[in-house]
């Protein structure tokens, strides 16, 4: 498309970047139709007016189905960013007018729901009880995504793993997630009753993690032979549960495994580490009052560090 320049953001390109986000979020037209109560054949016009305006052709519609280009991707990135930002200026405006109202945007590593101590359940509960009119939006990424969008004004707070700080950022301790080493039923060593030796271990395919991990956690995967990835914790226990394959979990997340009788750890004393979740916000950004609000829950909540 020939190229144009935008002298302008009016409200209807606003409301053109919305649909457009929609789409995006429904990966295709048909299903966005519900949501945004038009047409296919509307939305389909509303897309191509986008286009024009922006001089970008941010999408690929057919029988191929819909797919976003490269541009598409870039674009809709700064939709998100808009919306923050917008989202950010009521949310100043309310705090003018000492009312606690407006979007609250938190990212949350996979599978932390089973922490027994649930401060972040607990804290995400007192303010919504205690404010009605603050709308909870929940983001289920990876420890880099939660990262860039707190980074960027996108999130205004993220629970990760630390594994390596970054200086724009500010932590607080949640927890400190321990995880084993475990095994599944139908592995050899599940009924394996004598002493293990660590180099004994070597000989079993292993599941690593190609997401970030701390130094200790590679060291002790460095010992193994991996043999297989996972991109997340749920694939990890995936190919445990085969009973080809050991790997590492938190202890919080295998337990139901366990439990069961479907998992067992292996080597306790030897195979495990601790990592440290925190809670991250954007240092030196000025916090607003819904983002002070749960943190001020979530401070009476957690215990301090002893």
């Amino acid at each position: 498309m020939k190229p144009k320049k935008l002298n302008q953001v009016t409200d209807f390109d606003i409301k053109l970047l919305k649909i457009f986000k929609t789409v995006c979020d429904c990966h295709s037209f048909t299903a966005a139709e519900s949501i945004l109560g038009i047409s296919r054949s509307a939305i389909s016009l509303h897309m191509s007016d986008l286009e024009n305006r922006l001089g970008i052709r941010l999408c690929q519609r057919g029988r191929a189905g819909f797919a976003l280009t490269d541009e598409g991707r870039e674009v809709l990135q700064y939709i998100e960013m808009l919306t923050a930002s917008i989202e950010d200026f009521r949310a100043k405006i309310n705090q003018m007018h000492n009312q606690l109202k407006g979007e609250f945007n938190i990212g949350i590593i996979n599978n932390l729901v089973t922490m027994q101590s649930a401060y972040i359940t607990k804290s995400l509960a007192q303010l919504a009880e205690e404010n009605s009119e603050v709308v909870i939006n929940i983001s289920m990424s990876t420890l880099s995504d939660i990262e860039c969008r707190v980074l960027d004004n996108r999130l205004h707070a993220g629970a990760i793993p630390l594994v390596s700080p970054l200086s724009g950022l500010d932590y607080f301790h949640l927890y400190q997630e321990n995880s084993f080493l475990y095994c599944g039923e139908n592995h050899p060593l599940f009924n394996h009753t004598g002493k293990i030796n660590p180099k004994d271990l070597k000989q079993w395919n292993t599941v690593l993690p190609n997401y970030a991990i701390s130094p200790e956690a590679m060291k002790l995967h460095q010992l193994l032979n991996c043999s297989a990835t996972a991109s997340d914790r749920e694939g990890i226990a995936f190919l445990i549960l085969t009973g080809k394959f050991i790997g590492f979990l938190p202890d919080h997340y295998a337990r139901k495994w366990v439990v069961d009788g479907f998992m067992k750890p292996i080597m306790q004393n030897v195979m495990h580490y601790s990592t440290p979740i925190c809670l991250i916000t954007h240092k030196g950004k000025n916090v607003n009052i819904i983002l002070k609000t749960f943190m001020d829950i979530l401070k009476r909540i957690v215990p301090p560090i002893q």
